[in-house]
């Protein structure tokens, strides 16, 4: 092979590991991106399922098969992690709306909030959660745990708190999560029979550039019309947005503490899991029959997930610091 084509064959390679070298500078682009070019999330929102799939199966694809034996032999923090997420977070939720009164004064705002409390972690979560050199493959096995769950607890508590005012249809979401979950397991098996994790972990870093292109269709297809709606009502968004992540930041707090025993990495990851969630699923199982408000909270909601990765990587490179370097920092300031 001559030189010129190697370095064109190379070129798509060395362009991805680029990309991932940026890091969570790169997620956080891309909601700038999404804002500021309307017509690629048209283009690109056909392919967010596809999406979904793609980032699970490498996802999938880059398991540490070590971690994960350490975690089936002691399942304790999983078990724990999937309840809290799927039945501690929409119980707690719904209970302090109720109190409140908030679901009789803001309903439309009430629906959006319970449907992300009810949701599933996002499918993304573990891809970020690798990017920011957290524990991937805790958040991955506790995802697959909650996603399985979520066609059965998601309807009850819809129902509990919404009456029949929603229609979750909790079979044919059950299947769709099934078909999507094993189809990406079975890919990814294929993949690291064929190339091998060594090989896998070489490309580590184009691997993360991938990601971050494979992110960009959630993105764009879902913050396509916030730049019309800041124009139209700019106080209205900026409360929204600020809503969005206090909630985001809230979920991550208190699952911190919540497994803080578990270890700080272990903690974080999990807050990361458990305050990013998979709104896009719940909005798909009610084929699209809801309010513009709950549209729009989904859309700025999409804010905190995609900037939290940046603005928190100062404080994780402070907490996730050898004890000896956390001294030296500390006495140097």
């Amino acid at each position: 092979m001559s030189p010129a084509l190697r370095t064109t064959l190379m070129l798509p390679i060395r362009v991805l590991r680029w990309i991932g070298s940026q890091g969570t500078r790169a997620i956080a682009a891309l909601v700038f991106i999404g804002i500021a070019v309307p017509p690629l999330g048209a283009l690109l929102k056909p392919y967010v399922t596809h999406a979904v799939f793609v980032l699970l199966c490498i996802s999938f694809m880059r398991v540490d098969l070590a971690a994960l034996r350490n975690y089936l032999r002691r399942p304790a923090i999983v078990l724990s992690a999937t309840a809290w997420t799927t039945i501690g977070v929409p119980l707690m939720t719904g209970l302090v709306f109720r109190i409140s009164g908030f679901d009789m004064h803001a309903p439309d705002l009430h629906l959006a909030l319970m449907l992300q409390a009810a949701a599933s972690p996002m499918m993304a979560s573990p891809a970020l959660a690798a990017l920011m050199g957290l524990d991937a493959t805790l958040v991955l096995i506790t995802l697959v745990t909650s996603t399985a769950l979520v066609p059965f607890t998601a309807p009850l508590f819809a129902y509990a708190f919404f009456g029949d005012a929603l229609s979750l249809s909790p079979l044919a979401l059950g299947l769709k999560l099934v078909a999507i979950l094993a189809g990406a397991l079975l890919v990814a098996i294929a993949i690291r029979i064929c190339f091998g994790a060594a090989a896998i972990s070489r490309q580590k870093t184009a691997i993360d550039g991938f990601n971050i292109l494979v992110l960009l269709v959630f993105v764009a297809a879902v913050m396509g019309n916030v730049a019309g709606g800041l124009l139209a009502d700019p106080w209205r968004m900026i409360g929204l947005a600020a809503l969005a992540f206090a909630v985001c930041l809230s979920l991550l707090g208190v699952t911190v503490l919540i497994f803080f025993r578990a270890g700080r990495e272990r903690a974080l990851s999990l807050g990361l899991m458990v305050s990013q969630r998979n709104m896009g699923l719940m909005l798909a199982a009610t084929e699209g029959a809801l309010p513009g408000t709950t549209w729009l909270y989904f859309a700025l909601s999409q804010f905190p997930i995609y900037l939290a990765p940046q603005l928190l990587q100062p404080l994780l490179r402070r907490l996730l610091a050898p004890p000896a370097v956390t001294a030296a920092a500390s006495a140097d300031a």
